[in-house]
């Protein structure tokens, strides 16, 4: 018995080492990512507070001799940062409700009915998540450019393309919206939908009385993603928005190009106010995520999205 319990001892002794020594590699891991995630923030956060003298100063790395706020101040003025800001939230939140309702739309559709072509939609659906931006925005382009010379009047600058092509589901990452709406109305029961039938409910009137309510938690995380995606989305916009509305990430563009110019080509000078600049930037959706933390969190547990 003797020999028994130890061989037992020793293999659960062994089991116990491996399973630390497993822990120790994952948490090394996890660190790793997290500087790798960490770093360019840091780096960013350290320089935005640093004076001309620690910018220049060879022995001064992270943290400034003196904290200073001019950065900011000039980053402010620079991007007309208050206006911007505004400008930011309002077609970032405009673009988001307008996606989100046409992805639950289009989610509802490929989940509670069979159509004809729907496979085939689904797979231009898929295709359309899978080619690059820069291949549909010329199609866009072309498209616009025509219709524009049909009707006589110009789609640029102004947030109509954009607007069209939210509401047909060709907004930034559409694609990925409406393959978590249909996942998450598949799995709402079909008996409250037959229930509804029999009270005499349209189609609408389920959607908005039964899909609706029972999705606000998802509805809230894909506003969310919107709403980011649209905030940090340039590529599509510099082409049709252009000038047509002072928006942070026109502004920052514009402010790193500038400071190049005026930085005399000291790049590390250069480098503390386009810091700055990209710290106002990101503000708002770092308090959002902040204030929206535990929403944001359990419409993730619900819907489902584990990375699994």
């Amino acid at each position: 018995m003797n020999k028994v319990q130890q061989l037992l001892q020793s293999k659960a002794f062994t089991k116990k080492i491996n399973d630390r020594a497993g822990l120790v590699f994952l948490y090394i891991v996890l660190i790793a990512l997290s500087f790798v995630f960490l770093f360019p923030i840091l780096s960013m956060l350290s320089q935005s507070f640093m004076t001309v003298e620690d910018i220049v100063a060879p022995d001064i790395l992270w943290v400034p001799s003196n904290f200073s706020v001019n950065n900011f101040k000039v980053a402010i003025l620079v991007m007309d940062y208050w206006n911007a800001l505004i400008n930011s939230i309002w077609v970032s939140g405009l673009f988001a409700i307008v996606q989100t309702s046409v992805s639950a739309l289009t989610g509802y559709a490929f989940a509670r009915y069979n159509f004809r072509g729907k496979r085939l939609l689904f797979t231009m659906l898929i295709l359309s998540f899978i080619l690059p931006v820069q291949l549909l925005t010329t199609a866009h382009q072309i498209i616009f450019s025509t219709l524009g010379d049909v009707l006589g009047m110009s789609f640029y600058g102004s947030l109509l393309p954009q607007m069209i092509m939210l509401i047909f589901g060709q907004g930034i990452n559409s694609a990925i919206l409406i393959i978590i709406f249909q996942s998450f109305f598949q799995k709402i029961p079909k008996d409250l939908y037959e229930a509804a039938n029999i009270d005499g409910a349209n189609t609408m009137q389920i959607f908005w009385h039964i899909t609706v309510k029972i999705s606000l938690a998802i509805m809230f995380v894909v506003f969310l993603f919107s709403f980011v995606w649209n905030w940090n989305e340039d590529f599509v916009t510099n082409i049709f928005l252009a000038d047509g509305v002072d928006l942070l990430t026109g502004k920052l563009g514009q402010f790193q190009t500038l400071f190049g110019q005026s930085a005399g080509g000291n790049d590390r000078i250069s480098e503390a106010f386009e810091s700055a600049a990209t710290i106002l930037s990101i503000a708002p959706l770092l308090l959002i995520y902040i204030f929206t933390q535990r929403q944001f969190v359990e419409g993730i547990e619900s819907v489902g999205i584990t990375g699994q």
